[in-house]
């Protein structure tokens, strides 16, 4: 790395004043506090939201809602934030992807201090999948260029930075087929070996940043080569969000995604350490049609402590997909906290 530009940052987050009640630039205090393997238990929350079909020009997010969520976290001793960046940063190399309102480095880097001292590890997250990255601004029309390859290396060494070389760094990579951007009116999608390559070069330079790779799974739903290609430091996230239609049956004829299920149990097989990720933001929908509620963190945990060898299930997160904007979105994160501390205690 050009140690001039290392200095540069590490002297813009120290030189930067707190921000926020108990924020001090430490860095040693920002990467201090670390989750128990095994016994992590993550939070999802959104600081960017363009990773979809309708990028914002402004940050849309309501501070005051955000920061009591994550006084809420701290109360149900949820342990791991994962802090979903997109925009909401602005990239000390690449300032140009920053909207309105997005946070400076010394902000962003105060507030990790100030939840490791709540005693919740922070890591964060860039989904480079080509259907979540419309936070790569004009990059994302880029993909597999040198240009591309040149600005994912730099954004994930100033995030590694600025979260002060985080254990984990998730890099997304779900979703990325042509119905998931049907909604899109430009379509991107690697195939084969392409595929490979891209989503190795996340991985190298997130190795390379001092952070273990962290994905979502679901490449694996459908390709088989996933168990021998992806190498087994990749942390893993497989999600099953929504079993009201097929509960946590293993028989295909019973149940639809039953595949999806079977995954978690495959990845055990190959040596994979797991972080399973459930949801409870299918909720509102199934209310509306009148359908069972069974949000899915509940099963899940059951369901991966059955499954899942201890050596490699390392906890469970939980991803509400709720924007914290306004009450509605605080309501719903709120919620999805509240059942995901009940499904780990058992008491549902």
């Amino acid at each position: 790395m050009n140690v001039r530009r290392r200095c540069f940052i590490q002297n813009t987050l120290l030189a930067g004043t707190a921000i926020g009640t108990g924020c001090v630039h430490n860095a040693k205090a920002a990467a201090g506090f670390r989750a128990k393997d095994g016994d992590i238990r993550a939070v999802l929350l959104h600081l960017g939201y363009n990773m979809w079909h309708n990028p914002q020009t402004e940050l849309n997010l309501n501070e005051a809602l955000w920061d009591k969520t994550i006084d809420f976290m701290a109360e149900k001793k949820m342990n791991m934030l994962v802090v979903d960046v997109g925009e909401g940063l602005v990239f000390p190399s690449h300032p140009e992807l920053a909207v309105k309102g997005s946070w400076t480095p010394q902000k962003l880097h105060a507030f990790v201090t100030r939840v490791s001292g709540l005693g919740i590890e922070v890591v964060p997250k860039l989904n480079f999948s080509a259907t979540h990255d419309a936070w790569l601004g004009v990059y994302q029309r880029m993909v597999s260029t040198k240009k591309y390859y040149e600005v994912v290396k730099d954004v994930i060494r100033d995030t590694a930075e600025i979260f002060s070389s985080p254990r984990l760094f998730h890099l997304g990579w779900d979703e990325e087929t042509p119905q998931h951007q049907g909604r899109q009116d430009y379509v991107v999608v690697r195939k084969g070996d392409l595929w490979w390559h891209d989503f190795l070069y996340t991985v190298k330079c997130t190795e390379d940043a001092g952070s273990r790779p962290w994905v979502w799974s679901d490449y694996g739903w459908h390709h088989t080569d996933y168990l021998t290609r992806c190498p087994k430091s990749v942390m893993q996230s497989n999600w099953y969000y929504d079993e009201a239609l097929g509960g946590m049956s293993l028989d295909k004829e019973k149940n639809r995604y039953a595949n999806i299920l079977q995954l978690y149990l495959d990845l055990d097989k190959a040596g994979f350490d797991q972080i399973p990720c459930g949801s409870n933001w299918l909720s509102g929908a199934h209310k509306r049609e009148q359908r069972p509620v069974n949000d899915s963190i509940v099963p899940l945990v059951k369901f991966c402590r059955d499954n899942v060898s201890p050596a490699h299930l390392k906890g469970f997160m939980m991803a509400s997909w709720s924007y914290i904007k306004d009450e509605q979105g605080y309501e719903n994160s709120h919620a999805g906290i509240e059942l995901f501390d009940r499904a780990l205690r058992g008491e549902v």
